[in-house]
């Protein structure tokens, strides 16, 4: 008798699977996807060979990703006419004619294809697209899942509930879920979006200067393109203009892209609806070893045969080049050995539960993974490596689809084996780039604690002006030179997801990078124990790389509407600055054109010459704009024309498109081992350089908003640079002015000009700024002069005045520059160490650079490491309390929170209390909060 209660349910069948490869698709991918192989890598003029791997692996990955599939077609174009071409005779009229190296291996495709147990349909007077389309609709009236593996957008017209399509060389599907995520419109609102669209491909027009934003608008609006065309009259604009022109194309247009689902495929499916005839049927495994030994791929006829591939793991540093299927070697036995270094591919349980063992027990585990791509939100795991002794390494994949890989352990259970020791903090782990590797396992509902280790970061701290890229430590450190991610998949438009790379070399490719980075911490890590400064720093970039995991975990909510109506209105003012541009010139030109834009200022308008280019001809740089712009109105036209459209495709155009589907918010990545001075850096979007000194640049801050109930809280640091310096020099007159609360520049002014405060101008206090912040960054009494629109004696008498004023901040720059030429680099007041490489050149510019670096590092650094003690400090506080606030940006000297309104007055009274407390300098330190319901308000 069994423990099942009577009354379960029985576990619902699986409904049957057809499987329908665009093989027309896939042929062009393959070919530009694959490097050139050849039959005889000897011999260049042999038969090319590079799409038919290409297609062997795409082939083995859906299979492996299908392994149930009972049907299973591959469909490719026939030659000749299809009834498109009688309906509009220039119907792909454009299209170049097929590549010769494509086109002499079709026929062993087709061949190869047939052997891997696949039916191969080419249908004459059929488009492939159309053959897909009617077998998919007669095995979905079935009830039959179809999965249809393309690259082609132009197929998610067949989407329905039975009907996706995936992409294997990208991992996107598209599903019901997936296109309107993707397009912004329903499956059964493709066709109609394509149509007003047109297919530049396939020379089929469209709506003219109608994208993909306003088609998904309309479709929206009136539900299809019949209602469209019904309110033409009432669509506005040059849209609606152009639409009205289309109203008798567009029928012919629908009949050209919509995919027929009808067609008569009798002599090559038989028995439709039936789908017998292209059942799955077993390699034909003799004839395909034959196939695979004629071109060339001798690895993968080994692997049908049973054959060892006896090879190195390293190439020796002298060997003969390897034949082209060297690329693709099978997997060896489970160890590879390689003179000290061991490392095991873990394919079976006891093998992984021997090594769950060993991390177990290990004081520190190197961790590592390997995925499907760089952008940490959507990236999944491919493989995870550990190691835990010098040349010992474990790597164990879990989504290889290349040919030649074998069975592995299904993934979500070994994640669900390794997710107690992940999550458990007493577990000490070690990586390189942790804050990555945080975000792959986030993706898949893991939260990693106990990294106490970053050997990317290691590097950053000790040496920040040499690379932290793995490859680059383990050269520099070790004397390693492990396999390249271009060598094992390529480069540009020829790279191949490493998921399909050779399965061999992949697995000692994941191995290596855990061994490598166990081995760079243990030659690093004593280094950074020999200094309790650079610890310090060590210690607080760790904690940095924690919280900035939480601040790009938790993203930023916009408000696309909003910035897509300031795009509008950016495009409509910069089409107006062209049109005055043009009537200023008396002529139209390009405004991106400094040619013509010379031949326009100096031959026509003979406006002054600034300065020249090297090749003595007048310069029309942003310099020579601006200068020319304070009198004449032309160059302000460009100025702002260039502005504005660069704000626009950066920004306003941009950031819609950047949310991410899954969460509706935007994810910067935050950079921490870029900038020499340890401030961050942000990308994918750039939210550190949103322009606020321009009312349109401020206009994009509006469009970061807080959710309802929520409100945007922003922290800055007052003066945070001149503060430093006023502890850095200890000048008795800077540290009056802040320990007093006075107005620095105010101050500032009243000793340079000698006056007492009261009686200081405006423009007065404006020329102390300039000085004050200039000073800092090593301004000259040139650039002085440039800034104030003064002349050199000038400006050098306001700095001469200004250093007998402030005599503490001249002995400071002084002394600086003298420690930096004495030991090669300066220090913040915690202890970050900046490397100045040129303070000793011979080369003059190069030294005065770095010496002005000299004077400012010490000060942007410290304020670096101040905000990161801050955003560590306040995320500890929130945590500990369990607040529902949340930190979403960090920008230079400021922290944006996202804040319930019932924690407003909380946020207000303790965070600027515990910016201010992170550090005790000479003088106090000062944080300013504003709130507001987006981040301009809060600004």
């Amino acid at each position: 008798m069994t423990d099942t209660p009577s009354d379960a349910a029985p576990a619902a069948a699986q409904p049957p699977r057809l499987l329908l490869v665009d093989g027309s698709s896939y042929l062009y991918r393959a070919y530009h996807a694959m490097p050139d192989l050849r039959a005889d890598p000897a011999d260049p003029a042999s038969q090319p060979t590079g799409a038919i791997r290409g297609m062997i692996n795409m082939l083995g990955a859906l299979r492996k990703e299908y392994p149930d599939a009972q049907y299973a077609a591959c469909v490719f174009d026939a030659p000749g006419k299809t009834f498109r071409d009688d309906l509009y005779p220039d119907y792909k009229a454009q299209r170049a004619p097929m590549p010769d190296g494509l086109r002499s291996q079709i026929e062993p495709i087709h061949e190869v294809v047939r052997l891997l147990g696949w039916t191969v349909l080419a249908v004459p007077g059929v488009e492939a697209d159309d053959v897909i389309g009617t077998l998919a609709h007669a095995a979905a009236q079935q009830g039959v899942e179809v999965v249809i593996s393309s690259g082609d957008k132009d197929l998610a017209q067949l989407v329905t509930p039975h009907i996706s399509i995936i992409d294997t060389m990208s991992g996107k599907r598209r599903d019901e879920a997936g296109v309107q995520a993707e397009f912004g419109v329903r499956p059964d609102q493709m066709l109609d979006y394509q149509v007003l669209l047109g297919d530049a491909i396939d020379n089929v027009p469209g709506v003219d200067k109608v994208g993909p934003k306003t088609a998904a608008k309309w479709l929206n609006e009136h539900g299809s393109l019949q209602g469209i065309l019904a309110a033409a009259e009432q669509i506005k604009g040059a849209a609606g203009e152009n639409l009205r022109k289309a109203i008798d194309w567009l029928p012919l247009g629908r009949q050209l892209l919509q995919i027929r689902t009808d067609c008569d495929l009798d002599g090559h499916v038989e028995g439709l609806p039936a789908l017998d005839s292209i059942a799955v049927r077993a390699q034909q495994k003799g004839d395909l070893a034959t196939f695979y030994e004629n071109f060339g791929f001798k690895t993968l006829a080994r692997a049908l045969t049973g054959a060892e591939a006896a090879k190195p793991t390293r190439k020796p540093a002298a060997a003969a080049a390897a034949p082209a299927d060297d690329l693709f070697a099978d997997a060896p036995a489970a160890s590879q050995v390689s003179g000290d270094v061991r490392y095991e591919t873990v394919l079976d349980w006891p093998a992984f539960d021997r090594w769950l063992a060993k991390i177990d027990a290990a004081e520190l585990t190197a961790l590592d993974t390997e995925t499907t791509s760089l952008d940490e939100m959507q990236a999944r795991i491919v493989g995870i490596s550990f190691s835990v002794a010098p040349g010992e390494a474990a790597y164990v994949p879990l989504a290889h689809a290349g040919p030649d890989a074998p069975a592995q352990l299904p993934l979500d259970e070994v994640l669900a084996r390794l997710k107690p020791w992940l999550e458990d903090a007493s577990k000490k782990k070690l990586g390189q780039h942790i804050k990555y590797d945080r975000h792959v396992f986030a993706n898949h509902g893991i939260q990693v604690a106990g990294y106490a280790h970053d050997t990317m970061l290691q590097s950053y701290v000790l040496e920040v002006h040499r690379p932290h890229g793995l490859a680059s430590l383990a050269d520099r450190h070790l004397g390693r030179s492990g396999t390249s991610y271009e060598d094992l998949c390529g480069k540009g438009v020829h790279q191949i997801p490493f998921a399909q790379a050779p399965f061999d070399k992949a697995v000692h490719y994941g191995a290596e990078d855990a061994d490598q980075t166990l081995d760079v911490h243990l030659t690093l890590w004593p280094r950074l124990q020999q200094n309790a400064g650079l610890l310090r720093i060590y210690e607080l970039e760790i904690a940095t790389s924690e919280v900035l995991f939480l601040i790009e975990r938790h993203g930023v909510l916009i408000d696309s509407e909003l910035l897509r109506q300031q795009s509008h209105e950016l495009g409509q003012r910069i089409l107006q600055l062209e049109q005055e541009a043009h009537e200023l010139a008396g002529q139209p030109f390009n405004l991106g054109s400094p040619k013509q834009i010379g031949e326009i200022f100096f031959d026509k308008l003979g406006l002054p010459v600034v300065k020249k280019t090297a090749t003595g001809k007048p310069s029309t740089d942003e310099e020579v704009l601006e200068k020319l712009a304070e009198d004449y109105p032309l160059p302000a036209r460009i100025l702002e024309h260039r502005g504005l459209a660069k704000l626009k495709s950066t920004y306003t155009d941009k950031l819609p498109q950047m949310v991410n589907p899954a969460t509706g918010r935007v994810h910067t990545h935050y950079g921490q081992a870029v900038a020499v001075t340890g401030r961050l850096s942000s990308n994918d979007p750039n939210l550190q350089n949103i322009p606020i000194r321009t009312a349109e640049g401020r206009r994009i801050r509006e469009a970061f908003i807080a959710p309802p109930g929520h409100v945007i809280v922003s922290a800055d640091y007052s003066q945070i640079e001149l503060r430093i310096m006023a502890h850095l020099s200890g000048d008795e007159a800077l540290l009056h002015a802040f320990t007093a609360g006075l107005d620095v520049h105010r101050a500032t002014a009243a000793e340079v000009f000698g006056l007492v405060p009261d009686q200081v101008s405006s423009e007065q206090r404006r020329y102390a700024k300039v000085i004050n912040f200039g000073l800092i960054y090593g301004m000259s009494s040139f650039g002085l002069a440039k800034a104030l629109s003064i002349d050199n004696t000038a400006a050098r008498n306001y700095i001469e005045r200004y250093f007998e004023r402030y005599p503490g901040v001249k002995r400071y720059m002084d002394e600086t520059k003298q420690t930096a030429k004495a030991q090669g680099y300066v220090e913040t007041v915690f202890g970050r160490r900046l490397i100045l490489p040129e303070i000793n050149s011979p080369n003059g510019p190069r030294r005065s650079a770095a010496e002005r670096a000299a004077i400012n590092a010490p000060m942007q650094g410290t304020a670096a490491d101040l905000i990161k003690k801050a955003m560590v400090a306040v995320q500890d506080v929130l945590q500990k309390e369990q607040r529902a606030t949340r930190m979403i940006m960090q920008v230079h000297d400021e922290l944006v929170f996202e804040v319930p309104e019932a924690e407003v007055d909380w946020v207000k009274a303790e965070v600027p209390k515990l910016m201010a407390g992170v550090a005790e300098l000479k003088v106090p330190l000062l944080a300013e909060v504003g709130v507001g319901p987006n981040w301009d308000k809060a600004h």
